[in-house]
């Protein structure tokens, strides 16, 4: 892929003292208990967002009143255009309600569809609000691990059909997979829908990363694939990763299904939740309009960070392997063959190669030995980076 603006994302962005959770020493020290280390940790990129969602944001800021809101009609127009030209998937605009953010959408649905007490499954190692959301509202966790063959996340689907029989409610799924970048395919979507419906299950797709696919890859919404897979999903999606907009907290919900519907509208009202601000509407518009050119540009960027760090590893820290990403921006690379514990992993990346990466065991069984590296960055930090874990473990 030719990269058209190529040196928006070789800029360095100073992002001190700028609030981000990401490069606050406040927050490195809360964290990692040291402040000068390097941070690939959290899921946010260093780019600057598309000039397009900065203009519309400005000319926004140029209105001098800012009262409550309401979506415009053209947000559901753009959200429509966008899930058609980008995933050939039509949807009305009355299947689409909003949220503050992917995380609130999943404790949002988990009320709404479940009762205290009830079963949720999910796969792990697994994005690690899944298990908090359960946890908190007080739901039992039932889990189905991925297992690792061929070097990829794959679906033990004997064991998955077992722990959907044991009377779970809901299945909480991530597509594309976070944190090993995998792309479900479609034979393993509609597989997985078979068994939902089998068992009366609802499913809750975590598709954050839906647009972050690689140019090997081809993400499908689950909820896409037939219409008895719509009436048994909500899809949860969000330009936030895509365009590198988190802050704004906007994203959004899809099911075709009007009881489904009904349910997520009354525990939003029991939520007191009633809409996006105004410059989440603002930001979320534009870039479905505007940011495709930026976003065919970064994933391009991203696929040679990627090679330069599967090269570095293979060659520089062989004890080291990698999970070739499908999607997004996230490495999870294995470190069990250094024969080290987690803690002492942490240490020897934080004290030995001052380096801050998300540790494999928040995403729950499965991810012991592992660690997350974000490579959302310029190559030079990427190469600082590499660097420092080489140092860690040399």
């Amino acid at each position: 892929m030719d990269i058209l603006n190529k040196s928006i994302f070789e800029e360095q962005i100073n992002r001190e003292n700028s609030g981000s959770a990401k490069w606050d020493k406040n927050s490195l020290t809360s964290l990692y208990g040291r402040e000068d280390i390097l941070p690939m940790w959290v899921a946010d990129m260093d780019f600057p967002s598309p000039e397009g969602i900065q203009k519309a944001l400005m000319e926004r800021l140029n209105h001098p009143i800012f009262g409550y809101t309401v979506p415009s009609e053209t947000v559901f127009t753009e959200i429509q255009s966008w899930l058609k030209d980008r995933h050939s998937w039509q949807i009305d605009k009355k299947w689409v309600s909003f949220s503050s953010g992917v995380v609130s959408a999943i404790g949002t649905t988990i009320q709404a569809f479940t009762n205290p007490g009830d079963k949720i499954l999910l796969q792990s190692p697994v994005y690690t609000p899944f298990f908090d959301m359960i946890k908190n509202n007080d739901r039992e966790v039932v889990n189905s691990p991925l297992i690792i063959e061929k070097d990829r996340f794959e679906i033990d689907f004997n064991d998955f059909e077992d722990k959907l029989k044991s009377g779970v409610k809901l299945f909480l799924f991530c597509s594309p997979h976070n944190p090993g970048g995998r792309v479900w395919t479609k034979d393993e979507l509609l597989r997985i829908g078979e068994l939902c419906e089998k068992y009366d299950v609802v499913i809750v797709s975590d598709e954050i990363h839906a647009d972050l696919f690689h140019t090997t890859s081809k993400h499908y919404p689950i909820g896409s694939l037939s219409g008895k897979l719509a009436d048994r999903t909500v899809t949860l999606m969000a330009p936030s990763k895509t365009f590198n907009i988190a802050g704004l907290q906007a994203s959004f919900l899809i099911t075709s299904n009007e009881r489904l519907q009904k349910k997520l509208q009354m525990a939003q009202t029991k939520l007191a939740f009633h809409g996006l601000n105004i410059f989440a509407l603002t930001a979320m518009e534009a870039a479905y309009r505007e940011g495709l050119e930026w976003l065919e540009d970064m994933i391009g960027y991203i696929e040679e960070n990627i090679k330069v760090a599967e090269e570095f590893i293979a060659a520089e820290i062989p004890s080291l392997h990698v999970m070739h990403p499908e999607a997004s921006y996230l490495l999870w690379i294995d470190c069990r063959d250094l024969g080290l514990t987690d803690k002492e992993i942490k240490d020897r990346l934080i004290h030995q190669g001052k380096l801050a990466l998300e540790p494999g065991s928040k995403y729950g069984p499965g991810g012991e030995g592992f660690v997350r590296m974000n490579l959302g960055c310029s190559r030079s930090v990427l190469m600082d980076g590499l660097n420092r874990l080489k140092l860690a473990f040399s």
